[in-house]
């Protein structure tokens, strides 16, 4: 027997981030627009060398019980299944078809619940949810140091071009950490990233790794960082010498090259800009490169999974080439970076959606939040530098837990 699921459009309502009910939420938001998710349906984990394919069929097998009733239609409408996929095909990825979902696009706002009951009905007041105190444990920073010494004297005997090293934290807190309340904090600070939640990993990510819709597909390729003083003036001046930084922009040029080797299989045009802007976050500046490119007509499979495959993981995340620098990782990283880095999102029942990669982010077990922090090396990088990019880039995470 069929499963019902219904889209109707929806009147006012709170914010998105404001509407979750329960300390287990599914978020996909950026300037107050996207999904959220409560409830769960249906979910599983995959893992291994076909993951994404995994995935797919996964999400197939629950498409083909569904009886859709979708009034609105567009990206996100429907049925969406929320997914959180793992680095290393060795990790488990997290699969979340949520009972019910909330979705605002430009002034649309539609809600999609699964089963016969009626339309459910939502929060009116916002639950304040307080935060634990939170204690850091120290980290030994000199052996961090001494990780990127040895990257850096790898590339410098062209075993490889760049590798990207990451580092982890890790918090102790008095009760159990409330998600909603970690996001909505970095909502506030950092709307321009894409806020996610899902199974305890909870983030602001800058970068957007994949959006498919209407057979076109679009990447933002962050590489390349800097931090920021505060002062207006002189961050102008920082923003500039990044631009120009020999060593940020080689970074940066083998992390547009993957993502654009990667999206030309399926393209029958890409698009790649000459040279990278500056994206500006309230604490860092990146040289940000946005790629786009039409999907051949016809191709026979073009939805996130397919792309996924051929994309994950970047030079952003990983290095280049791709397989010197995962076993580097491997090797000498020392850490679980579990889904740290991996492509986080939604997925619609046409296969289209958002993924982006999941960075500035902490995965909460209970009383214990990890939080994770990457950064490109290459022949010209500096350890002591690289520890100062990595303490800015944990800052989103640590500011939103306090």
């Amino acid at each position: 027997m069929a499963v019902q699921v219904n889209t109707s459009r929806l009147g006012a309502h709170l914010p998105l981030l404001d509407l979750l009910p329960d300390p287990n939420p599914l978020a996909w938001v950026r300037n107050g627009e996207g999904l959220v998710g409560w409830g769960v349906y249906a979910t599983t984990k995959v893992k291994g060398p076909n993951r994404f394919e995994d995935a797919r069929k996964w999400w197939h097998q629950q498409l083909d019980t569904f009886n859709i009733n979708n009034e609105v239609h567009g990206p996100g409408t429907g049925p969406v299944l929320f997914t959180s996929f793992s680095f290393d095909e060795s990790e488990e990825s997290e699969l979340v078809i949520p009972q019910v979902i909330v979705g605002k696009r430009n002034q649309s706002t539609w809600i999609t619940w699964i089963g016969n009951q009626t339309q459910p009905k939502l929060l009116e007041r916002v639950s304040v949810n307080l935060l634990p105190k939170i204690n850091w444990r120290e980290s030994d920073i000199e052996a961090w140091k001494e990780k990127v010494r040895t990257a850096v004297t790898e590339i410098q005997e062209d075993l490889l071009d760049k590798v990207v090293l990451a580092r982890e934290i890790i918090a102790d807190a008095e009760t159990q950490v409330d998600p909603r309340a970690v996001i909505r904090n970095l909502a506030k600070e950092y709307p321009g990233t894409w806020v996610y939640s899902n199974n305890g990993l909870v983030g602001a990510t800058p970068e957007l790794l994949i959006r498919l819709s209407n057979s076109m597909v679009v990447s933002r390729v962050l590489a390349g960082t800097i931090s920021k003083t505060g002062d207006d003036q002189k961050d102008l001046a920082l923003a500039a010498s990044l631009a120009r930084s020999s060593k940020d922009l080689e970074e940066h040029e083998y992390a547009v090259r993957s993502v654009a080797d990667a999206l030309s299989p399926f393209c029958s045009s890409t698009n790649v800009p000459d040279a990278p802007f500056v994206l500006h976050l309230s604490n860092v500046m990146h040289l940000a490169t946005d790629v786009t490119g039409a999907i051949k007509e016809g191709h026979k499979v073009f939805d996130i999974f397919a792309i996924l495959s051929k994309l994950h993981p970047s030079a952003a995340v990983c290095g280049t080439p791709t397989a010197i620098a995962s076993q580097l990782i491997k090797r000498i990283e020392g850490i679980n970076r579990r889904r740290y880095a991996g492509p986080i999102g939604w997925v619609d029942a046409k296969g289209e959606g958002e993924q982006g990669i999941a960075l500035r982010c902490g995965f909460i077990q209970g009383n214990q939040v990890h939080a994770y922090a990457g950064c490109g090396i290459v022949a010209g990088s500096d350890a002591a530098r690289e520890v100062a990019e990595s303490q800015a880039k944990f800052l989103p995470i640590i500011n939103a837990l306090s």
